[in-house]
């Protein structure tokens, strides 16, 4: 969710086919019942409720979402921004990676190691629309030095961290 911290990363949890064919029909339809995933891993459906309440308990599945098109609402433009801090105390970095997830337009936001301290992607209606989330939200900020935007041609989805 927007302005969380982010969780400490956990020890890899031991899957076996049944996790992963849960897994992966999830990852293909998160509308998927109960009933229809049973099925897809061969597997009982009371055994499936377990599974899946095991796998998030245990924090493999996170949650599950729709994905929105930006186009269809009216943000075709899509972009990279990155932010170069001046000065890098913890208190500021955590405060302002929070401003900038709830930033209107910004899909996700990554905190990064090495020449920036942030990139943005974002998506929003035209060159104006960008042009005001950088001037008006982002460099703002006193401890903002400097922003570089890169304009994204085409985005598409990776194959993800399951196994084939």
């Amino acid at each position: 969710m927007a302005g969380e911290q982010p969780k400490k990363p956990q020890p890899p949890v031991a899957l076996d086919g049944t996790d992963l064919a849960i897994l992966a029909a999830l990852v293909a339809d998160g509308r998927t019942t109960n009933a229809a995933l049973a099925a897809r891993a061969g597997v009982a459906e009371s055994t499936c409720a377990y599974r899946v309440r095991a796998l998030r308990e245990s924090g493999v599945i996170t949650g599950v979402r729709a994905h929105l098109s930006p186009e269809a609402l009216g943000r075709p433009l899509h972009a990279i921004i990155k932010v170069r801090l001046g000065t890098h105390s913890r208190e500021f970095v955590h405060h302002l990676y929070g401003r900038l997830v709830d930033l209107p337009g910004v899909l996700t936001v990554f905190h990064v190691g090495g020449d920036d301290d942030f990139l943005l992607h974002a998506a929003v209606a035209g060159p104006e629309a960008l042009r005001d989330l950088i001037l008006e939200h982002i460099t703002v900020h006193p401890m903002v030095r400097q922003t570089e935007t890169q304009l994204v041609f085409e985005v598409r989805e990776g194959r993800g961290v399951l196994p084939a």
